[in-house]
């Protein structure tokens, strides 16, 4: 018997096999493109309204002192106190508003990329909303979970009684935000399994997301192996949009500012291009683990339940 098969031997042939289909990338770039592109301007209209009803020289944006750290951190937090009744307000409906958005744009622009990586599927747009909502639900709680723990730490490294601990307050920052998105990687796993099952298994969402914490030791380790890795994969592209985007800058005078601007959306653009290309990566390898742990079981059970 053949030695047992890591998770991340397979990511080689998955990237090249997805690689090989640029269509299916495409397909994934583009629907989170068209929620991204609209959502942006939306809130681009209503930034220009905020600054509309009070100016950025009247919020003491165009004061601050970037050669003082000490004094800029107070001023900054001053600014973010003045704007934060506009932004509260503005979020109110904006919020809901993208988050009902992505869940319905996300359902079902990851049913057609799970159709072209398994044809055999079928759409069920209901049972994918109601996922992806999941999805969102546990990534707004991991998301209110790490704001509430950069609050305390600013709340008690950054205080008008005593001098700012900024050398403290980036640690913890530091330190948070990588267990955050650590932790993050870890358990994500379980909702972005459950549309596959949906799928592919033909169960309900919420049979689907019972069966995504009861998939057996082997599986669960790969899809925490992949999923962990894909967070590593992550990291690495924003340290490599953040070089792009650095080098220039020692050319500045001999380049120019539009230079600079178009050399810094090309990086964003490639970071959001390659990040879309892995989320694809990572879903072929899930289906392949799931034909390998699941699918023989599965369509062995298919001629009891038609009789």
């Amino acid at each position: 018997m053949a030695a047992p098969l890591r998770g991340t031997q397979t990511l080689v042939d998955q990237m090249g096999w997805v690689f090989s289909r640029p269509s299916i990338t495409a397909i994934e770039v583009a629907w989170r493109w068209a929620f991204g592109v609209p959502f942006l301007l939306v809130c681009w209209a209503h930034l220009q309204r905020i600054l509309a009803a009070l100016p950025a020289q009247s919020a003491g944006v165009t004061g601050i002192d970037a050669q003082n750290p000490w004094v800029a951190a107070a001023q900054v937090s001053d600014v973010v106190a003045r704007y934060q009744p506009y932004i509260s307000h503005e979020l109110r409906w904006l919020a809901p508003a993208a988050i009902l958005a992505w869940i319905v744009v996300s359902s079902l622009g990851r049913s057609a990329v799970l159709k072209r990586l398994e044809p055999s599927v079928r759409f069920r747009p209901l049972s994918m909303l109601l996922l992806q909502a999941a999805w969102a639900g546990l990534f707004a709680a991991i998301s209110w979970a790490w704001f509430r723990s950069i609050a305390w730490v600013a709340a008690t490294h950054i205080t008008a009684e005593t001098e700012p601990d900024l050398v403290g307050y980036s640690m913890w920052v530091i330190f948070l935000s990588l267990g955050f998105f650590t932790l993050w990687a870890l358990i994500n796993w379980a909702v972005s399994i459950a549309p596959l099952l949906v799928l592919l298994e033909g169960v309900s969402p919420f049979a689907a997301l019972v069966r995504s914490v009861k998939l057996g030791r082997t599986f669960t380790g790969k899809l925490v192996e992949i999923s962990m890795v894909m967070g590593i994969v992550n990291l690495a592209l924003v340290v490599l949009a953040m070089v792009f985007s650095a080098a220039p800058l020692p050319f500045s005078d001999q380049l120019g500012g539009d230079t600079l601007h178009a050399v810094w959306a090309a990086a964003a653009i490639f970071y959001l291009v390659a990040s879309d290309y892995f989320q694809v990566v990572r879903l072929k390898s899930c289906v392949e683990f799931w034909h390998a742990y699941r699918g023989i079981a599965v369509s062995n059970l298919e001629p009891t339940h038609s009789k």
